[in-house]
């Protein structure tokens, strides 16, 4: 019974399999066609211009068949419509003068279709920049509302890749090869009647070798196109390597580790560089194939058709003309073989951008008939029996909490405790397995993410700078803030006068992540900025970890002034700077261990007495020795260090 049931559930798993690439091909260019939405009438634009262009380029070789033929055959300037027309026009009864009035047909023509073909350009590259454009910031925007696991697994050089590389791919198609294509068609449609029309055998002729250059371009797109793909995951790969690098350049020159990255982006670069060369070499060999075949072409259409012109079965004007044909329509049939290459890269693109726009969005459930929100809640947090696990791991295991609101939570533990991913489900980053977190009553999962996160003011555990000016990266809290509200924000996080030491003051712009800037520095920008939003709830995750002392203690006093005002989550290693908190709660290995006030917690047997004792005897013998060495030297140790 259970091997008829395996062999039941394979078979469609199979079938699956074989209808996958088909199905993802289809899609792709059900991808590609959604993308012209909007657009497809300049699309259309182009191809009237394209058209008309294109009839245009195939009337000068029947002006110059005629012109032959009238020179060589006296009877056909007589006879031919089209000498009759030019003569009548030059009014002398010289066909000398109609032959100059054709030369100069041929050049108001061929104006005429290079007109056509700049039209045809310019609003085929007024379609795909547009294109290009919209699905830069689909994508964007669909970045923006991607879920933090998400971004927690995707490479961002990759994902930069896609955003840039892959959409230009992608514009390019749509600019030049889709129209390429097009041209191709109506070349072949237009100039293979034409030569039919003017001599049967020959035309057969010049379409002998078309049929193997259209198969080879085919065979040729099916092995670029899985070249192509391993090129763009190298190529990626090699982004996201030198992005990863230039982002934490100072831990390489820290650690000495110059040559080693440099190793390590070499082999990214090499196998891009071997799958480049791949790539190449079929292209090197269609295009030797294709010149060969091309040129054989023309050869055959030279010797029969000149043989028929010794027979006299056809003029010399006519083979002048076929020549000319073939000419053009045996370049863009040649230039399938580009691009088609070209459509593979971008199916292969497109496939990638898919893989971002297919990626789910952060769920936002929002209860039917739900009552209006209020703008601003009072900050009053319940967490009852909540557990959350992340991938395998049990992060958070049945714990319970209650904030009143005005109140302050302190959270201590040993690292890989839980206490910032208990913080991350208050977010709403992740959503916990069971239990519930209310917030002012209200259950934070049927809330809409956007206004949970607009009830906090968070300073994370890295706190992220951009690259702008202080008062920008301040002014992030909240973007209307006045000048004296960012002021008294960063006085309250201690780093006024820091700011006001620098020669730009609040306009000094800070690095890439605010590297310009030390630690703490960095921290207490942060943490003015968390104060700036002046939400309901302030969550500190181990923000003062950078900071020393004396500024921890300015920055814990400013916040006491403002108790009553926020609830207020801190979360930090040092217990000094938990010792006022209205209640402290001791995790370990996700579960609450102890949870009281600090003079209670220090008369319990547990976690948190054993960190405090640690810590006390630690900054005893630290000020033990700082006064040996003043007694011994006479000189202050604190002075030295600042000297």
């Amino acid at each position: 019974m259970g091997n008829v049931m395996e062999t039941t559930k394979a078979e469609p798993k199979d079938k699956d399999k074989q209808q996958l690439p088909q199905a993802s091909k289809l899609k792709k260019a059900a991808a590609l066609w959604q993308l012209t939405r909007g657009q497809r009438h300049r699309f259309a634009y182009a191809l009237g211009a394209l058209l008309i262009g294109t009839l245009l380029l195939y009337l000068p070789p029947q002006i110059v068949r005629v012109a032959i033929d009238a020179i060589l055959d006296k009877g056909v300037a007589q006879s031919h419509w089209m000498m009759r027309l030019l003569d009548a026009i030059d009014a002398s009864g010289h066909p000398r003068r109609a032959l100059i009035l054709a030369a100069i047909a041929v050049v108001i023509i061929t104006a005429g279709g290079s007109t056509f073909t700049y039209f045809r350009g310019r609003f085929a590259t007024l379609g795909s920049e547009s294109i290009a454009r919209s699905l830069r910031m689909r994508l964007y925007d669909h970045l923006q509302h991607l879920p933090v696991p998400y971004h927690d697994k995707a490479p961002t050089g990759d994902q930069v890749q896609r955003c840039t590389s892959d959409v230009d791919t992608v514009r390019m198609l749509f600019s030049s090869q889709a129209v390429e294509i097009a041209r191709a068609f109506v070349l072949l449609g237009i100039g293979l009647p034409l030569m039919f029309w003017m001599d049967v055998k020959l035309a057969l002729v010049a379409i002998a070798v078309l049929p193997v250059i259209v198969g080879f371009a085919i065979i040729f797109f099916g092995r670029v196109q899985g070249s192509f793909k391993k090129m763009d995951e190298a190529e990626g790969a090699m982004t996201a390597t030198l992005q990863e690098n230039l982002t934490g350049i100072r831990v390489v020159r820290a650690f000495a580790r110059q040559q080693y990255e440099i190793d390590r982006f070499a082999e990214k670069n090499r196998t891009h560089r071997m799958l480049n060369d791949k790539l190449f070499r079929i292209m090197a060999l269609y295009w030797s194939l294709s010149d060969f075949m091309s040129f054989t072409q023309g050869g055959l259409i030279l010797f029969v058709g000149t043989w028929r012109v010794y027979t006299g079965a056809i003029t010399l004007g006519t083979l002048v003309a076929f020549l000319s044909y073939m000419q053009l329509y045996l370049w863009p049939v040649r230039q399938m073989g580009r691009v088609l290459t070209e459509l593979g890269k971008a199916t292969v693109a497109m496939g990638r951008i898919q893989e971002i726009l297919d990626a789910p969005a952060e769920p936002d459930a929002v209860p039917v008939n739900a009552p209006q929100l209020p703008q601003r809640v009072n900050g009053d947090l319940l967490i009852e029996n909540v557990s959350f696990n992340h991938g395998e791991k049990r992060v958070l295991d049945n714990v319970s909490l209650h904030v009143p609101a005005g109140q302050t939570l302190a959270i201590v533990g040993p690292s890989g405790s839980g206490k910032s991913s208990l913080m991350q489900l208050l977010l709403r980053f992740y959503d916990y397995d069971t239990g519930q977190i209310m917030l002012d009553g209200m259950e934070i999962r049927q809330l809409p993410r956007k206004y949970v996160r607009q009830q906090f003011g968070v300073v994370m555990q890295e706190p992220f700078l951009y690259s702008k000016t202080l008062k920008d990266n301040i002014r992030l809290g909240r973007h209307v803030a006045e000048e004296h509200e960012i002021i008294e924000s960063a006085t309250i996080a201690s780093i006024h006068e820091s700011i006001e030491s620098f020669d730009k003051k609040y306009d000094t712009l800070v690095g890439e992540r605010g590297v310009t800037l030390s630690g703490g520095q960095r921290q207490r920008v942060a943490i003015a900025r968390a104060i700036l939003r002046d939400a309901p709830v302030l969550i500190l995750d181990d923000a003062l970890s950078a900071v020393d002392t004396h500024t921890e203690t300015m920055i814990l006093d400013s916040l006491k002034r403002r108790q009553g005002q926020h609830t207020t989550i801190i979360i930090a290693h040092r217990l000094s700077t938990l010792m006022h908190a209205d209640q402290i709660a001791v995790l370990d290995a996700g579960r609450i261990v102890q949870l009281g006030t600090h003079a209670s917690l220090i008369e319990q047997d547990g976690l948190y007495r054993r960190l405090w004792q640690i810590q006390t005897a630690l900054e005893q013998d630290l000020s033990r020795e700082m006064g040996t060495y003043e007694r011994d030297t006479g000189v202050s140790p604190v002075l030295s260090a600042r000297e």
